[in-house]
């Protein structure tokens, strides 16, 4: 029924027209409709060129209108889940880097105490405590070289 273009997209073999794809809040991925069927647009050029459908088909750039082959490849959803991004509503300027919450109300707490910033990531769905830092830079690099050490090809970094 389809033919796939170099930009990512499907167009019908009979007209040779780009095929129309729904792009929906509840969705927020491009869809089409496949024998009366709405389908992924990425799982279906998945499909397309590896002849099966993983459970999870990850983005490597996280862009998710970018459905070109190079950018698509099978994972678990714990890894999508390490691909992801930065959260927008964070405290924090960096991922997987936040501000040690301390109060008046811990013993622990002094006068002269600063502020420390702690780095933490997911290592098989557990979080990891990978240290304190004084300079929230210091913190985003170590966070950077723990995420390349466990993620691995999934580290994203922004």
């Amino acid at each position: 029924m389809f033919d796939y273009r170099e930009d990512g997209n499907f167009v019908r073999k009979k007209t040779g027209v780009v095929v129309a794809c729904n792009l929906t809040p509840k969705h927020r991925y491009l869809r089409l409709s496949v024998i009366g069927k709405p389908q992924a647009l990425h799982r279906m050029i998945f499909l397309y060129h590896h002849g099966y459908l993983p459970k999870v088909t990850d983005h490597i750039d996280g862009n998710r209108l970018n459905n070109r082959i190079e950018n698509l490849r099978a994972c678990t959803q714990s890894e999508n889940c390490l691909n992801s991004k930065h959260r927008a509503t964070s405290t924090s300027p960096y991922k997987n880097v936040y501000l040690a919450k301390h109060s008046k109300n811990n013993p622990k707490y002094s006068p002269d105490w600063k502020e420390n910033w702690v780095v933490s990531i997911t290592v098989n769905k557990k979080r990891q405590y990978v240290g304190s830092f004084e300079d929230v830079e210091l913190a985003d690099l170590v966070a950077t070289e723990a995420r390349d050490l466990y993620h691995g090809a999934f580290a994203r970094h922004s």
